[in-house]
């Protein structure tokens, strides 16, 4: 498994996506600030608009392109902001997810919204590790041709009902993130945090070693023999890359996977300290508090109550 893969199956998500808006101009789409762990996105799918976030405004979007906001933040898409937007009114009918519409007479737009849904606990370090803003420019880019089917795929089964439509959607738009996570990684100008050492070929050895075996005790030694280079010019690349030192790298992986296994709850406490490199279950105990805030004990049966109340 490739160090993107394995990085993203630390972070289990659900992607949702739920409302198909065709508008005619002028049109506006504004969301407040989303909940912890809820990073809204949009698709693009045909037609040109403007976003606003606070203190950057007027952002052109274009066909193909995919808007994320990983941390939640209040924006607005339209199609000029010193026009009036015609009134949205929703479709009746069955359909695979909610239809919008208005009787705007000018050019039309059609667009694709729904939210990642991350653990907000577990996946903070993946989350903060990504910027306000997300925009993927698919258009004229043979690289993310794949992208594009995506985006095309799902516009096709959310046109009208089909048989298995809801089932098709959902297993398209769970593949989205990972391939919109690639898709950023090859266009951004810069990647900040966790997501940098992906985008620097020098220093990924490390970060796969890290993701594929967490419990071992890899000292900065190690890993900088790992990526052919002196611990020291190792060391000053890994933290202006990253913002962190291998250990609280390290750290944090092996505490993300503790918590999948915690949720999974098949394993002892214990258990699980010794397979992510703890062999004090104190010691796993006291660094799993001071990452999460709640020991290991506590964090699993939180994850039990809430997966009955999801269930509920």
């Amino acid at each position: 498994m490739d160090a993107l893969s394995r990085l993203l199956a630390l972070y289990p998500m659900r992607t949702a996506l739920d409302i198909r808006c065709h508008f005619g101009a002028p049109w506006a789409i504004s969301e407040d600030a989303a909940g912890p762990g809820i990073a809204p996105y949009h698709l693009i799918v045909s037609g040109t608009g403007y976003l606003d976030l606070p203190g950057q405004r007027d952002t052109p979007l274009q066909t193909g392109d995919i808007v994320v906001l990983p941390h939640g933040t209040p924006h607005c898409l339209h199609t000029g902001r010193d026009e009036v937007p015609m009134p949205a009114r929703i479709l009746g009918g069955e359909q695979v997810v909610q239809v919008q519409s208005n009787d705007g007479a000018g050019p039309t737009t059609d667009i694709l919204c729904g939210q990642f849904h991350f653990d907000a606990g577990a996946s903070h370090t993946l989350v903060d590790a990504l910027p306000q803003l997300i925009l993927v420019r698919t258009a004229g880019r043979a690289e993310f041709a794949s992208l594009q089917a995506l985006m095309t795929m799902l516009r096709f089964e959310t046109e009208e009902m089909r048989p298995g439509a809801s089932t098709v959607v959902a297993q398209l738009a769970s593949a989205l993130f990972a391939m919109l996570m690639r898709a950023w990684l090859e266009q951004a100008d810069s990647i900040p945090g966790l997501f940098a050492l992906l985008a620097q070929p020098r220093l990924q050895a490390a970060l796969h070693a890290m993701l594929e075996k967490p419990a071992e005790p890899w000292s900065v030694e190690q890993l900088a023999e790992l990526c052919h280079m002196s611990r020291a010019t190792f060391a000053r690349l890994f933290r202006e890359a990253a913002g962190a030192t291998p250990g609280e790298i390290l750290m944090r992986t092996r505490m993300t996977q503790a918590a999948q296994w915690l949720r999974q709850g098949r394993q002892s406490v214990a258990a699980i300290g010794e397979a992510v490199g703890y062999q004090s279950e104190a010691a796993f105990n006291r660094v799993f508090k001071r990452c999460f805030g709640v020991g290991p004990g506590q964090y699993r049966r939180a994850g039990r109550m809430q997966a009955l109340s999801e269930a509920a």
